[in-house]
């Protein structure tokens, strides 16, 4: 299947790695953008054909759409036809939105994550059935795959997948930081949290029951989580996740 990706920022360069571990044929990816020492380089690296986008024809073709959400209606006055299946990354950017803006004979709105890169993703998808088996096959490249309903469900997914990654960082940098203040050297400290990322990823049990496996009467690690709960740290990740939502109504 040939694939043409619009855009080379961090998340069309995280897909564009991500694909290439996952053995798709490079050979037949295409790089449309405005930069073409940047898409040259790219070009290079990954064994990928680019083109410039001022009249670029979408014609029949599978694009992916991974621009910033404040660019579709300037990318849509550079190019012209209309695709075969329309794949959108734009945070917030509704199918109805899409449909005005590009022509396509079906729309996909999906939202993946950085951890593309690494064939980590896990990207949340909507929109015409008739397009779904095509997402899968491109998508499932880069990570896992969860179908939902409608735009709406995509925003409330965006909160969680999308923006998530940085949330964790937050969290991952304080355990950290933490870590070394209690005495650990720096390396240690970041090897340590990454592993404990790496290893609560593979649990796949009740997020209560996890909590309460290593959660001992009068133990070490009750008085850490009465320390969370006293300061609010649930209250305000789930705000946080509520107020991404709300703006992802609002791009």
């Amino acid at each position: 299947m040939k694939l043409n990706i619009i855009g080379y920022g961090s998340m069309a360069k995280a897909i564009l790695y991500g694909m290439k571990n996952g053995k798709w044929e490079m050979e037949n990816v295409e790089i449309v953008g405005r930069n073409e020492e940047k898409m040259k380089a790219l070009s290079n690296e990954l064994g990928c054909e680019y083109a410039l986008i001022d009249d670029y024809d979408i014609t029949g073709k599978t694009v992916i759409l991974a621009v910033k959400p404040y660019a579709l209606q300037e990318i849509s006055m550079r190019i012209k036809g209309e695709a075969s299946v329309l794949i959108s990354i734009l945070a917030g950017k509704s199918l109805v939105e899409l449909e005005k803006r590009i022509k396509s004979k079906a729309y996909i709105r999906a939202m993946p994550n950085v951890g593309a890169k690494y064939q980590a993703s896990t990207t949340a998808v909507t929109g015409d059935e008739a397009a779904k088996k095509v997402a899968y096959e491109i998508l499932s490249k880069i990570g896992e795959v969860i179908w939902v309903k409608d735009d709406d469900e995509i925003d409330m997914a965006t909160a969680i997948i999308g923006s998530g990654p940085a949330f964790l960082a937050l969290i991952a940098e304080a355990i950290s930081d933490g870590g070394v203040y209690t005495g650990l050297k720096r390396d240690v400290s970041e090897e340590l949290t990454h592993g404990l990322f790496k290893s609560f990823s593979a649990l796949k049990e009740n997020f209560s029951d996890i909590k309460n496996s290593v959660m001992s009467p009068k133990g070490t690690t009750a008085s850490g989580v009465y320390n969370l709960e006293k300061e609010g740290i649930r209250g305000k990740m789930m705000e946080s996740i509520i107020k991404t939502y709300e703006k992802s109504k609002n791009i």
